[in-house]
């Protein structure tokens, strides 16, 4: 039978790589290069004694290897495997998609909303910076944050400066953890984050800070962070930071990145 190569087959081999890539990318990130690359010799072992020296008794081993290997990996990697979904889920065209069903339904009222929720954020931020008073707010958008809410004290109030600054007051029992907004309402306080672990993340910031990455890589959430040392505002979004920001540039990320 003569060999046949069409244009299905290279659409295979393209998702075959694509996955590759960005089973790649995530186990560099969390740093399990090692694992990949032991993954990847395993595979192609398998292949080449089942399929290239048909060996049957190794073969059937290896198969059983590899269905019960594929179980083990999602339960050691289910956090790396929550991301990679997440990540997948996020890309621009994917987005982008969702938006146009998202915009038809949102009316003025809802811009209204999204205003008043922002602007004692912001508010806020900018009258503990200047008092160098440190906080670190989380706000919750579609990834649901009931895990990290549960370490904290619950509050469920509306947005408001003044309940804003008092939460994080030196003197306050909640100063010390982060408060996390819901559905436009201040959830609650005190909260205990994921620490990154991220060496990119520059010596000078903090652990406010590396909170706040650990919480934007482990979701989608908004981390806006106030500098108790310097006085200066930073926002933390899908694992990057924005430093130094002014009320202005809080402000539109805010009304961006909530809408």
């Amino acid at each position: 039978m003569p060999f046949e190569f069409g244009l299905k087959d290279i659409i295979d081999i393209f998702l075959v790589a694509l996955m590759l890539y960005y089973v790649y990318k995530l186990m560099k990130a969390s740093r399990s290069l090692n694992i990949f690359v032991g993954i990847m010799v395993f595979i192609l072992m398998w292949l080449f004694v089942s399929r290239v020296l048909e060996m049957k008794l190794l073969g059937a081993i290896l198969d059983k290897l590899v269905s019960v290997g594929v179980i083990a990996l999602i339960v050691i990697f289910q956090e790396d495997v929550r991301k990679f979904l997440y990540e997948l889920g996020s890309q621009k065209g994917i987005r982008k998609f969702v938006k146009l069903f998202r915009r038809s339904s949102r009316n003025g009222n809802d811009r209204k909303e999204d205003k008043e929720a922002i602007m004692p954020i912001v508010l806020a931020c900018m009258s503990m910076s200047k008092k160098f008073v440190g906080a670190l707010i989380v706000i919750e958008r579609s990834v649901p944050l009931n895990d990290i809410v549960d370490t904290g004290d619950i509050i469920d109030a509306r947005i408001n400066q003044r309940l804003i600054e008092n939460i994080f007051f030196k003197n306050s029992p909640l100063h010390d953890g982060a408060m996390v907004i819901s559905k436009k309402r201040i959830k609650a306080a005190g909260c205990i984050l994921p620490v990154s672990h991220n060496l990119d993340i520059p010596k000078e910031l903090g652990l406010r800070h590396r909170a706040a990455m650990g919480i934007s890589q482990n979701s989608d959430a908004i981390a806006v962070v106030v500098s108790e040392e310097t006085g200066k505002i930073s926002v933390a979004i899908k694992g990057t930071f924005r430093l130094r920001l002014s009320a202005e540039e809080l402000e539109s990320i805010l009304t961006r990145e909530m809408s």
